[in-house]
């Protein structure tokens, strides 16, 4: 193929579908062709992921690959866009890549439903110019770090969680850090939440994942600067964003550093660097714990039928009792009831006291509390929590 033939866009109606971005000055037709002969791994099809494949897809990357081994539930739909109500219960990749080719039938997708791990990371992510971190737990944004620095590709990082998000590309350029090199050491396992437990408010994804797809953009068309920079966006605070400049690569740095060790992938066990698997809340909720400390929902039922005087303490947010609770029930959020736990106990030992949360686990430490100020007191924890009085006792309450 000649320069001249490189230089064209390969059909016709490419130039009307392009336009608006073509005539943008420094992008031009020379960009347009650059992304089409571009390609782009997007790790994650949630709420990062579909808005970043829904403009990459509309921009013109020639091909897509959507990596994720989850399948839609109704509760993505509230942030996830690309999957809909009919999409339930499909893989997430099959999912995004049906609606990928609905936005451009010339983008070629590629789908894999794979867990991303040490075996596989190498050689799933070598074929494409960039890959995009849309992913929501530490060991694989560890390992998707480590696998960048390790092929020598640039890393679009985004990451959100209730009203704010934070966006980075890692591995830019000779002597952009990664994410070692800027953290580390991770935090705690049990000091970072999932969206199912901290929440989400779906447009802050929507704002990081778009960007995720314009620095994407910007690589691939030669926009970018080039400086490394940390952006973190806030939807309640003004300004809403603030960029704050990063340090050059680490030398020491075990992935990216001048002494890198080369087998790093191979023999790190990301799950264990990490603090070990995330808790499992709701089967911390079902533990066995001492007959006299715990009680099931079947029996707190019996209980709450009864008429021997009893009271019932939900150690929720406010927010979340305001959602649904139960009846009689009484609101005292954990850290308030931790901060003083005997101004709480207000009735007289022989009273037995119920204490109940999300899934059974806040509730065993408020329980704990409460039985260290007044030994003699009859206090128990619901097993299961809420999640179990509406899977076990009434199915029309709801589950959030």
């Amino acid at each position: 193929m000649d320069g001249d033939q490189q230089s064209r866009l390969p059909h016709l109606d490419d130039y009307l579908r392009y336009g608006r971005q073509m005539i943008l000055h420094d992008f031009g037709l020379e960009g347009q062709v650059k992304l089409q002969q571009s390609s782009v791994a997007v790790v994650g099809a949630g709420g990062l992921g579909c808005p970043a494949l829904q403009y990459l897809a509309a921009a013109g990357v020639g091909h897509i690959a959507i990596i994720d081994h989850d399948t839609v539930e109704l509760s993505n739909l509230q942030r996830q866009i690309l999957h809909h109500e009919q999409s339930i219960g499909k893989y997430k990749a099959s999912s995004a890549a049906d609606a990928v080719r609905r936005i451009n039938s010339r983008v070629r997708v590629t789908s894999v439903i794979e867990m991303l791990n040490v075996s596989n990371a190498l050689s799933l992510l070598q074929p494409y110019d960039i890959i995009l971190d849309c992913t929501d737990n530490a060991p694989t944004r560890y390992l998707l770090s480590d696998t960048a620095a390790r092929l020598g590709k640039p890393l679009v990082s985004g990451a959100a969680q209730r009203y704010e998000g934070q966006l980075c590309i890692y591995n830019l350029g000779k002597d952009g850090p990664c994410y070692r090199c800027i953290f580390p050491k991770p935090p705690a396992t049990e000091s970072t939440g999932s969206c199912e437990e901290t929440g989400i408010l779906g447009a802050v994804t929507g704002i990081i994942g778009n960007m995720q797809a314009l620095e994407a953009i910007k690589l691939i068309t030669g926009l970018h600067d080039g400086k490394a920079s940390l952006l973190l966006f806030s939807a309640i605070c003004t300004p809403a964003f603030r960029a704050i400049k990063l340090r050059a690569r680490k030398p020491t740095c075990p992935a990216c550093g001048q002494g890198q060790e080369t087998g790093i992938i191979e023999q790190t066990d990301y799950v264990m660097f990490c603090g070990g698997a995330r808790p499992n809340w709701l089967e911390r909720g079902l533990m066995a714990g001492k007959p006299n400390e715990r009680i099931r929902v079947q029996d707190l039922r019996q209980e709450m039928r009864s008429p021997e005087h009893y009271l019932l303490i939900d150690v929720r947010p406010k927010i979340e009792f305001g959602i649904c609770h139960l009846p009689e029930s009484r609101n005292i959020p954990l850290p308030e009831l931790l901060a003083d736990p005997a101004s709480h106990v207000l009735t007289p030992s022989t009273t037995k006291v119920f204490v109940l949360c999300r899934l059974g686990n806040d509730s065993q430490i408020a329980a704990d509390a409460l039985r260290n100020v007044e030994p003699s007191l009859d206090v128990r924890d619901v097993v299961g929590g809420l999640r179990a009085w509406s899977e076990d006792i009434d199915p029309q309450f709801p589950i959030y």
